[in-house]
């Protein structure tokens, strides 16, 4: 009890000391998931004013403030008695648990000493054990001991017996007997293969040994007696060399070895002799009579001799891989001597029929005894039809696929090696033809009707000499497979490089049509000019200045098979690209790959990018020559004279009329290369906008409602440009971003210039200011030529350009100066002024929005 007083006197100690408990958000979280409470004086956040306003909501209820001490007092009491029981409880747990610790020591001790008995008592049995089984293991050495002995005996009984039988056996050439006694010979030799150093098995080694070389002459000479004997006509096989045949496979495999390849000599002895690099059926154009002679001579050997041989010797494929050796010697001395005399139809004549009979040797045999350190793989001919001869079919292959893969591999170049050396012969031979087909290619287009004009987008064809041209390259490329994959391979590939430069220079490059232009007559236009300075409505100027460029127009441009034409070489130039690169992955896949790196074709392919290019920059070019005198008009009128805003002018009607003209042709005969298309309206833009903005400088001087119609036809010609990939289509096509863009970034460009002549000069701060405004990325040569266009003297202009310089510093300090974020930020948004720039009320006079009103209404 005294304990448990002064418990409570601490707790209320610390009561005294500290009015709360704070415990952590952490803590104050796991006591409610463990103990959960919903009593309010419980909660972390209690608030002791609001709880009291909760028992005494009003003040009638504050008459039961006796009653409700009463009840808070009678619940300090219970909790007191819960935790003075749970102190009770604790104290009590500590003695319980002393006396268990205590208790669970003396087991370890009691344990510890049955551990300790157990351990002793093993050591003692392991001791008796040991005893009891020493005499055991003595007798079982001595057994072992003994029974390896009498199985040698046994096996040295047999040995001897086995070689005195063997003696016998052999004085009576009883092969058939001799094949098992000779197996078991050998094994029990297996046994005594560590006893070589005792006498007794060392002699008994050598009388077998004896035996071996007996049997091998014995057996050789018998052979020879048979084939080569005075009676070797008459010869018919027996079954004592049957069987000698099953002992030669018993003895050592170089026995087998020197009888077969004596035995293959003696039976193309014949043949060497027919056949001598000497005699005249020794030449190429006899090639033929050395593989039926083979041919023949296997059947009639076969059919006498076959049984006679067992199947794994594989005779008849010895004699045929013989006789391939035999025929690329003699082959290879008598093209050495004869080389002069080797023509290509000569050279693929026997090629030819030697790779025919390397594919029969190939399907008769499966090719074990050849044994050679690599082989050249032949690459599978397709027989695939389309204008791309390089498209492989894809072909499943099983385990008997597979099987006489490996074969041909096997007997392919067993005998065409010896032509390798001589294809340059054959590869000559492409060169010629080649050159006789470019001339050929060169004829034809010159002859060549013109291309067919497409409508309806049906794409223009490419010229039939390029499929001519890549057919040949795939029947030569297949025939090279089956000679070679080495060098022959490199330089076959140089040659295609070299007539696939020739192909894009002379029929591609050179048969693009010219494009010439003749000097206009303008002494008319010079005088509709003149006559424009007293007209004062913009429909006359509409009027006389289409009848000008109707007198102007003398231009040499494209016709339209023209136009086609030049559609036509681009589109044989696309495919050409194309199809080098798959020659080139072709080449690679079939040369050896130690060659890999010799085959380039990049330097082509970048020839007919330039083709390409040429192309449709001729394109662009005919375009802007039939713009041309359009804009020379435009720049002789008297824009200072204009008294009102009209339509759209005269040039702006003719370029229009020019572009809904010509690009609908190229667009149909591009159904097929719209990459290229996209291309070239592309190039049109970058070089139609920057000599639109030339010839608008060169308006000058420029009035005010000048400048307003010129700001008309440039908004038509943005209009039309936006359009241009759709044009006079049936189809509305989105053009693409990067094209919107650039004209977008272009035509502001124009805009932004005329806006600027239109502002006032006065002040000449607030004019350059503005000019920097809406042309951020001008100079001073630009500034010239607006100041010009405005029709500003010489003195005023000159205060204009130094207050223009003064700023345009100030500007690229500022840029200087400013992060590299910063300046990209700048740049960017400052190369794309929009039209919110200029529409801004402090800079634009009324007469600027009234034309602005006008041009939407326009639109």
């Amino acid at each position: 009890m005294e304990r448990e007083e002064d418990y409570f006197e601490d707790i209320e100690s610390a009561l005294g000391a500290t009015s709360i408990i704070d415990f952590p958000a952490e803590v104050q979280r796991a006591i409610e998931q463990v103990l959960p409470c919903e009593d309010p004086l419980a909660k972390s956040d209690f608030d002791a004013v609001a709880y009291i306003n909760t028992l005494f909501p009003t003040e009638q209820s504050l008459a039961n403030l006796d009653e409700v001490v009463a009840r808070m007092e009678q619940k300090i009491l219970s909790i007191d008695e819960d935790i003075r029981t749970v102190v009770r409880n604790q104290s009590r747990v500590g003695k319980d648990g002393k006396a268990a610790l205590a208790d669970a020591q003396k087991v370890i001790e009691h344990l510890f000493v049955q551990v300790r008995d157990i351990k002793m008592k093993a050591e003692q049995s392991e001791a008796a054990v040991q005893q009891i089984t020493r005499d055991i293991k003595q007798l079982d050495c001595a057994k072992r001991n003994l029974t390896s002995a009498i199985t040698a005996l046994n096996h040295l009984h047999m040995l001897a017996q086995g070689v005195e039988s063997l003696r016998l056996l052999i004085d009576k050439r009883k092969y058939g007997d001799i094949v098992m006694p000779l197996q078991g010979v050998q094994q029990v030799m297996e046994h005594f293969k560590d006893f070589t150093d005792i006498p007794q098995i060392r002699d008994m080694a050598a009388e077998v040994q004896e035996i071996h070389i007996r049997l091998e002459k014995q057996i050789v000479s018998d052979f020879h007696e048979a084939f080569e004997g005075p009676n070797a006509k008459h010869f018919t096989p027996n079954r004592q060399l049957a069987e000698a045949c099953l002992v030669v496979s018993v003895l050592d495999p170089r026995v087998k070895e020197g009888l077969l390849h004596w035995l293959s000599d003696l039976q193309l002895a014949e043949y060497k002799h027919l056949f001598h690099e000497n005699q005249d059926s020794a030449w190429l154009d006899n090639i033929e009579r050395r593989y039926s002679w083979l041919k023949k001579h296997l059947m009639e050997f076969e059919d006498k001799f076959g049984p006679m041989f067992p199947p794994t010797w594989e005779i008849s494929e010895r004699i045929s891989v013989r006789f391939c050796e035999v025929t690329r010697v003699q082959l290879s001395n008598v093209m050495s001597r004869r080389k002069h005399e080797i023509d290509v139809k000569l050279l693929l004549f026997a090629i030819q029929r030697t790779t025919a009979f390397e594919n029969l040797l190939a399907k008769r045999f499966v090719g074990m005894t050849i044994q050679k350190s690599g082989n050249n793989n032949p690459f599978e001919q397709d027989d695939q039809q389309g204008l791309n001869p390089f498209e492989e079919d894809v072909a499943a292959g099983g385990e008997l696929e597979a099987i006489k893969a490996k074969s041909a591999a096997n007997f392919n170049g067993l005998i065409g090696q010896c032509f390798i050396p001589y294809l340059n012969v054959y590869i000559d031979s492409i060169d010629r033809n080649l050159a006789d087909l470019m001339d050929q290619f060169v004829q034809e287009l010159k002859i060549s009707a013109p291309p067919v004009i497409t409508e309806g987008g049906a794409g223009c064809a490419i010229l039939p000499s390029c499929a001519d041209l890549f057919v040949f390259y795939k029947k030569c490329l297949l025939q090279c497979t089956q000679l070679s994959n080495e060098q022959p391979m490199v330089d076959l590939a140089k040659l295609f490089q070299k007539y696939l430069r020739e192909y894009a220079i002379r029929i591609l490059q050179n048969g693009l049509p010219k494009l010439c232009t003749t000097s206009s007559s303008l002494s008319s236009m010079t005088n509709l000019t003149r006559d424009l300075r007293d007209l004062s409505s913009a429909a006359g100027i509409i009027q006389n200045f289409s009848m000008l460029l109707k007198e102007g127009d003398q231009v040499t441009r494209y016709t339209k098979e023209e136009q086609a034409k030049v559609c036509s070489i681009l589109t044989t130039a696309e495919y050409c690209l194309d199809t080098t690169q798959q020659l080139e992955e072709k080449l690679k896949e079939r040369v050896d790959p130690r060659l890999v790196a010799q085959i380039k074709f990049s330097a082509e392919q970048d020839i007919f990018h330039n083709v390409i290019s040429n192309c449709i920059q001729l394109l662009v070019q005919d375009l802007e020559i039939a713009c041309e005198p359009a804009f020379t008009a435009m720049s002789k009128i008297q824009w200072n004279s204009i008294e009102s805003v009209g339509d759209q002018s005269g040039y702006v009607t003719a370029i229009t009329g020019h572009l809904k003209s010509t690009i609908p042709i190229i667009r149909d005969n591009f159904a097929s290369s719209r990459k290229y298309f996209t291309q070239f309206c592309i190039k049109f833009i970058n070089s139609f906008i920057p000599k639109l903005i030339q010839n608008i400088c060169k308006c000058r001087p420029l009035s005010t409602v000048g400048a307003e119609q010129l700001l008309l036809d440039t908004h038509m010609f943005k209009t039309v440009l936006l359009d241009l990939p759709s044009l006079g289509s049936a189809v509305n096509r989105k053009p693409p971003t990067a094209f919107t863009k650039i004209v977008v970034k272009g035509m502001t460009r124009a805009e932004m210039i005329l806006k600027v002549v239109m502002a006032p000069c006065d002040p000449p701060a607030a004019f350059v200011e503005q000019y920097i405004k809406l042309l951020p990325q001008s100079d001073t040569t630009e500034f010239q030529k607006v100041l010009d266009m405005k029709g500003l003297r010489r003195q005023d202009q000159t205060a204009m350009l130094e207050l223009f310089r003064q700023n345009l510093q100030k500007i690229q300090d500022l840029y200087q100066d400013a992060p590299r974020d910063e300046q990209r930020d700048f740049t960017v948004a400052d190369s794309k002024p929009t039209l919110s720039m200029v529409t801004s009320p402090e800079h634009e006079s009324s007469r600027i929005k009234k034309l602005e009103k006008l041009i939407k209404k326009r639109l």
